[in-house]
């Protein structure tokens, strides 16, 4: 189990502890089932709207739970150990929904935020194309204003969601002038000329769905740009400071999950008379592990508490993300060791464990770009 939580209030020893029983009760049990049929968890994500777990870091006004984010990575923390792909998936809701509650208009806020927040409606997150992923800046999506509209053209790739969202947080071209051509549009899934390719073929979190969202000459209401022309660069940027925060919390809440099943596993499996958690070998394997989860834990924890203390934390975040995934893929190797040949089949979780921790190195910016952004941070502090 997680280490003991250091948690601010009443208030927020409650809201985990919600966490922890729908966690338990309502998302760990179909986890291995709805990967294996490669089921997009629908009705899950509905049930943590019905909860208030679908807003939890924005404001109460406009339908939120106004949570630090100390408080809500620990929340996506514990989904993430119960099922990576609803962890992942709400941190990818909560990122969906910045670009409107940081930089939309009041009566943007007023208009679409409640709905967003209040539950019903699953977001996604649509920067990345095929030849533009690290690179965003090079994205070719464009969106051509035409009276009262924009006509947007191109293909999203790699997207979370993708068919099943209610809303695309859509970075568009809307100029050629580099990432300053780069404008923000909130589209939604019912938009004529928006659809979503078939899914993409994972090696791991099969529950969610991640596929390419094409544009096919798709006309988007112009007071559905969030920001100003040539803003939506920034406003990616910013929004993915905090996405890998969640990302870095549901690579922790893997870890732990696996670190769990490892020294369950170690403890009754008996081999030469007793149980291989006596063996020197097994129990220095499960200390580093645990060394791992509750280092990475620390780090994501102090780039929260910096993030909600407003002070600058863009390289606190590259290095939680950095950190927890790396950790993440390191400690479900291990629990699948611990097992043995166990650990190789699909009768034990942690053989699906290793192969979601694989991502998460990937998405919200690969480890390779993170230490770009921690080394160029270094050399401007």
């Amino acid at each position: 189990m997680p280490a003991e939580r250091l948690l601010p209030n009443t208030e927020a020893e409650d809201l985990l502890k919600l966490t922890r029983e729908i966690a338990r009760d309502e998302l760990a049990p179909l986890a291995s089932q709805y990967e294996e049929e490669e089921r997009f968890p629908r009705e899950q994500f509905k049930l943590l709207g019905r909860s208030g777990l679908l807003g939890l870091p924005y404001a109460e006004k406009w339908g939120g739970a106004a949570l630090s984010y100390e408080v809500y990575l620990q929340v996506l923390e514990e989904i993430a150990a119960a099922w990576m792909s609803v962890g992942v998936g709400l941190s990818v809701h909560t990122m969906s929904c910045f670009a409107l509650a940081e930089y939309g208009s009041d009566e943007q806020r007023e208009r679409f935020l409640p709905d967003m927040l209040g539950g019903d409606l699953l977001g996604a997150y649509a920067l990345s194309e095929t030849h533009a992923g690290s690179d965003a800046a090079a994205l070719s999506t464009k969106a051509v204003r035409d009276g009262d509209q924009y006509v947007v053209n191109g293909t999203k790739a790699w997207i979370t969601h993708a068919g099943h969202a209610d809303f695309y947080t859509t970075m568009v071209r809307t100029s050629d002038d580099g990432g300053k051509g780069i404008s923000c549009l909130l589209v939604d899934a019912d938009t004529p000329g928006l659809s979503a390719a078939a899914p993409e073929r994972k090696m791991g979190l099969t529950g969610s769905t991640t596929a390419q969202m094409i544009f096919d000459g798709a006309r988007v209401d112009a007071d559905r740009l969030l920001g100003a022309e040539g803003q939506g660069f920034k406003i990616a940027l910013v929004a993915l400071n905090s996405g890998r925060l969640g990302i870095a919390a549901c690579a922790v809440g893997l870890a732990q999950a696996a670190l769990d099943e490892a020294v369950a596993y170690a403890r009754q499996r008996v081999q030469f008379g007793k149980a291989i958690m006596d063996f020197q070998g097994v129990e220095f394997l499960l200390a580093d592990m645990a060394a791992a989860v509750e280092s990475a834990r620390a780090t994501y924890l102090e780039a929260a508490r910096r993030r909600d203390r407003g002070l600058p934390f863009l390289r606190q975040a590259s290095i939680a993300k950095l950190v927890a995934t790396d950790a993440a893929m390191k400690v479900t190797t291990d629990a699948v060791q611990v097992l043995g040949g166990a650990g190789y089949t699909r009768d034990f979780p942690v053989e699906r464990y290793m192969r979601e921790a694989k991502v998460p190195q990937i998405f919200e910016g690969t480890n390779q770009i993170q230490r770009m952004v921690i080394a160029r941070q270094l050399r401007v502090s």
